[in-house]
């Protein structure tokens, strides 16, 4: 069987499903089974592939308006139902309520932005033809790349996706969406919502199952292929789509840095750095996971810290801070991590080994890790915080580039012109100032990162050309004072030209 939570009762398959293989997607707190999904083979993906490519023609000529209109009643079906849909994350992911709440706010504010700025960011416009080709009228625009395949994450399976799934569909895309196979009924929950909307064409279907159907997927030729996940399973995901050079979007891991200037707010600092460590259970891409501090504010701060860190709580019930971990395993990562860094003369300052309590982990601060530990230099997922002492903002920036991921960062301090210079200099795809991961927040900004952090954007401008192919048009609109693609074109011809460009570019410049 299929089977839901929330107010959609089926599970968004369409067509036949050939795989008669099932699985069942738990509740981290209390492993009790929410839901029964389909194992989608590799014929059921291509099917679904095909009927997408049917949908995309449709979808494409609706429009810019006809998209629009769409995806922002889509927004305001996700907005009424905000309650339902929450219920629904708390469920099978164990974060709070509220977390849910504010993952679904933000991912209906990136709808809205996308829907409404698709055709001012894609749409046709008249550029520059230049000297040499002044006959031609020039046009630059987008074109929809056909159909996108979507792999999403289990941290923030609405909110994560959406970046993905809105953007192409505003760009003219259907999409193919894989949820995590340990959030497929949120991933059903948002397929079967946008069919509620656009009952027409499948214009965003659903294909659940393990790592083996994103592999289908990136193998299906589809037109490009948006993940979120880890860097070891990208790079499995890169191999896939080489098949049939399917290009790619890779959001992967983090180790995000939190960098404190002497002349910081230290409250202030503290505050977003315990909230940036340990919102969701610390299973944050772009969470706090290093923490550098300016040496004359070290201690102050870390006092500050772990007053707060102290306070807060991790359970099921209503008041609880976070839920468990989502993914059981993480806690075997999250435990060699704290051993490795005691082992290396790391300082715990808030819990330790013991504060790994499956399903839950307490907040951990470790002090004094040297900088080859894994706590430090591996992605840890889990809410845990290194502390280091710096000379002062250069110096941690220096550490935090140090590391082989580069997908966001922070930066407390009260002098604008340094905080912004140590903000330029993280090599980081999204820096917040005097705030933590605001940048997601900011519809119009692109998110991304270098490195093991993955590539391509998504988000902004930048995240519906991603999915976007651009188009080159000239058309000449009279006839040229000197032919130069012509045979009959003449030695005094190119001379004027050339003395013309002699003149224009051959000067010297100091």
């Amino acid at each position: 069987m299929t089977a839901t939570l929330g107010s959609h009762g089926h599970s968004g398959t369409q067509g036949h499903l050939r795989s008669t293989e099932t699985f069942d997607t738990l509740n981290p707190a209390t492993s009790e089974v929410i839901a029964t999904f389909p194992v989608y083979g590799e014929q059921d993906v291509n099917d679904t592939v095909e009927r997408a490519r049917e949908a995309a023609r449709w979808w494409a000529d609706l429009g810019w308006n006809g998209r629009r209109q769409r995806l922002q009643a889509w927004k305001s079906h996700l907005t009424r139902y905000i309650g339902r849909l929450s219920e629904l994350v708390h469920t099978e992911t164990g974060k709070p309520l509220g977390d849910a709440q504010l993952e679904i706010l933000l991912a209906v504010v990136h709808i809205d932005w996308a829907a409404r700025n698709a055709r001012k960011v894609l749409g046709p416009r008249r550029v520059r033809s230049g000297l040499v080709a002044l006959n031609q009228a020039a046009t630059l625009e987008y074109q929809p790349l056909g159909v996108v395949g979507v792999i999403g994450p289990w941290n923030y399976p609405v909110f994560t996706p959406m970046g993905s799934i809105a953007y192409a569909l505003a760009a003219g895309n259907a999409v193919v969406f894989k949820p995590s196979e340990l959030t497929p009924a949120v991933g059903s929950w948002l397929v079967n919502s946008f069919a509620e909307v656009v009952p027409e064409q499948p214009v965003l279907q659903l294909v659940t199952g393990m790592g083996q159907t994103g592999d289908y997927l990136a193998r299906s030729g589809v037109n490009k292929i948006a993940f979120t996940g880890s860097a070891a399973t990208a790079r499995k995901v890169m191999a896939a789509c080489a098949i049939n050079l399917t290009p790619l979007v890779a959001e992967c891991g983090g180790k995000d840095a939190f960098i404190v200037g002497a002349d910081a707010d230290l409250d202030a600092a503290a505050d977003a750095c315990a909230w940036g460590a340990l919102s969701n259970a610390g299973q944050t891409c772009v969470g706090v996971e290093r923490v550098y501090v300016a040496q004359g504010v070290y201690h102050t701060f870390l006092e500050k810290l772990t007053d707060r860190v102290t306070r807060v709580r991790p359970g099921e019930d209503r008041e609880a801070d976070y839920g468990p971990l989502t993914l059981p395993g993480q806690a075997e990562i999250i435990e060699k991590h704290i051993a490795d860094a005691l082992a290396r003369g790391g300082r715990p300052v808030v819990g330790g080994i013991a504060s790994i309590r499956r399903p839950y982990v307490g907040p951990v601060i470790l002090a004094d890790v040297p900088e080859e530990s894994k706590a430090v230099t591996e992605e840890t997922f889990g809410p845990t915080i290194t502390v280091t002492k710096v000379a002062d903002l250069e110096e941690g920036v220096e550490r935090a580039n140090a590391s082989r991921y580069g997908l966001g960062g922070t930066v407390f301090a009260k002098n604008r012109k340094a905080a912004m210079a140590a903000a330029r200099s993280l090599r980081s795809g999204m820096t917040a100032v005097n705030s933590v991961i605001s940048f997601a927040a900011v519809p119009s900004l692109p998110f991304g990162g270098s490195g093991d952090s993955g590539f391509g954007r998504i988000h902004g401008a930048d995240g519906l050309r991603e999915f976007a192919r651009p188009k080159a048009i000239t058309r000449q609109r009279m006839k040229p004072p000197v032919n130069l693609t012509s045979f009959t074109r003449t030695d005094a011809d190119l001379r004027k030209v050339l003395n013309i460009a002699t003149v224009l570019h051959g000067k010297r410049y100091k």
